[in-house]
């Protein structure tokens, strides 16, 4: 080979080395997110995500990619969903919105990681088998909203009159863990000398009539089951307080921002960032099994004191104190 045709073949591989090397790269890993709400109503839960991934080093659009998938309370989509997430080889999914969306990400795989979010308990639920040692391929987040029941009861005992009845909404044949709750807040109605009327309601259509029933029965405050329902369908459930009048202790703060009285719950957007935070972890070689599942305890009380006065409530002074955030 002559002289110059070496140096134009060396000068030629030269050039295209730098192509090669980017061709060998690692692939950018792709998050799978399956929630059973609607991208509208979880917008804020994913900043948070995204915001636990950046603690950890990762960026969306940078060093990592995102697939969502939304099933907008329908459920029965959940299944299939979680199939095309790891057909699509995700390094990781994050599930919530419904305990059926973690389910139905155990049934799709047994060698992902998945990080839930939770308001029940992980380990009632069959997601691990233990809070400290998960096991298999399963960690995540649980703030244990049904703790909570008997808090936002106490709360509503102190806004109304002793003799005033106080109503539960819930959802008895779609929602699991409805039982186990009725039976807490019962427990904790009777410490009280509180009175109670559940009121169930199946889908959107009965909430109308719930909210009728609660009316007839001369109910003084309503607090709706920690059911993702009643989050997805937040703006109906504030509009029916509003117009009749029927004061609502809600699970998250974004209810009362958006006109509803009270607040008291978990900080979910607090649980989603230690979501992010987990998955950056497993991205970077950690195990689920080896992350015990964080329980989140950060707690919070927001009023809106305009809601109080359209409702003509008064909001006691001590109750007042103690607000995170005060809606004026």
């Amino acid at each position: 080979m002559r002289r110059r045709e070496f140096i134009a073949l060396i000068c030629g591989g030269a050039a295209s080395w730098p192509f090669a090397a980017r061709a060998q790269q690692p692939p950018v890993p792709v998050i799978g997110i399956l929630n059973g709400q609607s991208a509208d109503d979880y917008s804020y839960l994913v900043a948070a995500l995204r915001l636990g991934l950046q603690d950890t080093g990762f960026i969306e659009g940078q060093n990592v990619a995102i697939e969502y998938r939304w099933a907008e309370g329908h459920e029965e989509r959940l299944p299939a969903m979680a199939v095309e997430l790891v057909n699509r080889q995700v390094a990781a999914l994050v599930t919530g919105g419904t305990i059926w969306a973690t389910i139905s990400a155990k049934a799709a795989t047994a060698t992902i990681p998945i990080v839930f979010t939770t308001g029940s308990d992980p380990v009632a639920l069959g997601y691990v088998a233990s809070i400290n040692r998960p096991g298999g391929n399963v960690t995540g987040v649980s703030f244990l909203a049904a703790q909570l029941l008997a808090k936002r009861l106490e709360l509503a005992s102190q806004l109304v009159p002793k003799d005033a009845v106080i109503g539960f909404l819930g959802r008895p044949r779609r929602e699991p863990r409805y039982a186990a709750d009725k039976k807490q807040i019962e427990t904790a109605a009777a410490a009280l000398g509180r009175k109670l009327l559940f009121l169930d309601v199946a889908d959107e259509p009965d909430l109308e009539s719930a909210f009728a029933t609660a009316v007839r029965q001369h109910v003084g405050f309503l607090i709706p089951h920690n059911d993702p329902f009643f989050n997805s369908h937040r703006s109906a459930l504030i509009a029916l307080a509003a117009r009749h009048a029927l004061p609502t202790v809600y699970e998250a703060r974004d209810s009362v921002t958006a006109g509803g009285l009270i607040s008291y719950g978990t900080s979910i957007s607090d649980a989603y960032r230690k979501a992010g935070v987990y998955v950056g972890r497993i991205l970077k070689g950690e195990k689920p099994a080896d992350l015990p599942v964080e329980q989140s305890t950060r707690y919070e009380l927001i009023i809106n004191l305009k809601t109080a006065k359209a409702l003509g409530l008064t909001i006691p002074p001590a109750v007042l104190a103690r607000a995170d955030e005060v809606i004026e």
